[in-house]
């Protein structure tokens, strides 16, 4: 079992205008595949913050898997890529790139998310988006597959070879 985070980027949620409802359901959708979901949070879109989170939960080694809902689109404050950039040491492209993918057959508005995914440490992030039926689109596109990209990651023996149960 792996360890999972759920951070939330809004200013409406940070500041109690609007309820977090992607960031619930984001934890429920980890928690039905077998994660342990450790924390969650709300932070509001600003860089420098959510990269401090970002390093904060990263840095403790205690969460394998990192998932940010909100802060991916075209609005001048959606800051959340470049946060996710600026910590990571190592990029997952083809994370972001599936989720798209998936999410184009559902709407053609999925190629202007520029969510990204990387690692720091021992730990995967992953953006998704803040609307709660994109962040489960998105989730349910590549979860089947984050749990062999975190046995990886963790050094433990993992068999590439093996089909995955989304082939």
């Amino acid at each position: 079992m792996f360890n999972a985070a759920v951070l939330t980027v809004s200013d409406r949620c940070f500041r109690g205008e609007r309820p977090d409802s992607a960031g619930p359901l984001v934890a429920e959708l980890l928690k039905d595949a077998g994660y342990q979901v450790v924390q969650t949070a709300i932070v509001p879109d600003e860089q420098p913050r959510i990269e401090q989170i970002l390093r904060e939960i990263a840095g403790a080694g205690s969460v394998q898997l990192l998932l940010t809902t909100g802060g991916t689109g075209f609005s001048p404050r959606d800051v959340t890529p470049e946060a996710t950039l600026a910590v990571c040491t190592r990029l997952t492209p083809g994370i972001p790139e599936a989720m798209r993918r998936a999410s184009m057959g559902v709407t053609n508005r999925a190629m202007l998310s520029r969510a990204q995914a990387g690692i720091r440490h021992g730990t995967l992030i992953v953006n998704l988006p803040g609307s709660p039926k994109a962040a489960r689109e998105n989730l349910e596109a590549v979860l089947p597959a984050l749990a062999h990209g975190l046995e990886m990651l963790s050094g433990r023996p993992a068999d590439c070879a093996a089909e995955s149960s989304a082939e």
